[in-house]
């Protein structure tokens, strides 16, 4: 009886260590805890951070996940950014979603606004980012995590924001340092686009992993207006979608993964849970253990 009963935990043990941390489910998410990270425009802003459950590591990676919307609608607690923040969680990682200034919020953000107000959106969405980024680095030790495993992560109106906050620093702010000190290990980009790829350089080049549609009919795929707006509309504004940013990334001998969607419009800024088996080693491969791979997937 005793060595029937030795066998199974023999087995169990062997199937626990084949288990690999930042891949496989080894966790159980704790329950969010809230923080105000900055107050501005009197409003308090707050971020949401989900832990593993029993988990002793300390400098743990921590990814920073901002929700799309046009920068109107969306909260940290939509459902699928927080089902995402559990299923980071459950492979160890530190997850964090962050709400921050919906400033279009009942205006829109389409050709009628104005190119120049559109640029200040994104100047003011990624200084959230930003700060939010600087909360987690300032409480590190409250969470065990590590400053130089950031993942910066976003979905439409946040996936710009967050290229904006990686890449677009010297772009859109006259004074970047209070940021100086933030280094992005990787970027986890749904349907994103960004002002202008040649302000992504060899000193910003970071990792990034992109989902995209051919066919997305507000944020560009490659090289567009935004939205498509006619060039004589308030709101024409060429943007750098992930095909642009990918090849910038390539000339820059940086790691990239793209994923194209053949014909697909803006639904893929969707958390693209069916393909998070994959993604995930590229994770930890590339953002986390620094190994050298760009990779582009085409979806029929």
């Amino acid at each position: 009886m005793k060595l029937k009963f030795l066998l199974p935990l023999l087995f169990l043990s062997l199937f626990c260590k084949a288990q690999t941390r930042y891949i496989d489910d080894l966790f159980q998410p704790k329950k969010a805890i809230e923080k105000v990270y900055a107050t501005k425009d009197g409003e308090q802003l707050k971020l949401y951070v989900y832990e593993p459950k029993n988990d002793s590591a300390g400098n743990r990676p921590v990814i920073i996940f901002m929700h799309g919307g046009g920068f109107g609608v969306g909260s940290p607690h939509n459902p699928a950014e927080v089902k995402f923040a559990k299923e980071c969680a459950k492979k160890g990682y530190v997850a964090v979603q962050i709400g921050y200034r919906l400033t279009r919020k009942g205006k829109g953000f389409g050709c009628d606004y104005s190119a120049e107000g559109k640029r200040e959106t994104f100047k003011k969405a990624a200084e959230d980012y930003l700060d939010a980024v600087k909360y987690m680095i300032q409480h590190q030790e409250e969470f065990n995590i590590d400053p130089n495993q950031i993942i910066a992560g976003g979905s439409s109106a946040g996936a710009e924001a967050v290229l904006h906050a990686v890449y677009q620093q010297n772009l859109l702010f006259e004074d970047a340092s209070a940021y100086e000190n933030i280094k992005f290990s990787g970027l986890f980009s749904l349907a994103g686009a960004m002002l202008d790829v040649r302000y992504l350089n060899k000193e910003n080049a970071t990792p990034a992993v992109f989902f995209h549609g051919t066919a997305d009919n507000l944020v560009p795929y490659a090289t567009a207006p935004h939205h498509y707006c006619d060039k004589n509309a308030p709101g024409y504004l060429i943007l750098d979608g992930s095909k642009t940013i990918a090849e910038r990334l390539k000339q820059l001998e940086t790691s990239y993964l793209l994923y194209t969607f053949k014909e697909a419009k803006h639904e893929i800024s969707s958390i693209p849970f069916d393909y998070l088996d994959q993604v995930f080693p590229y994770f930890k491969e590339v953002f986390l253990e620094n190994k050298q791979i760009q990779s582009e997937v085409t979806i029929e």
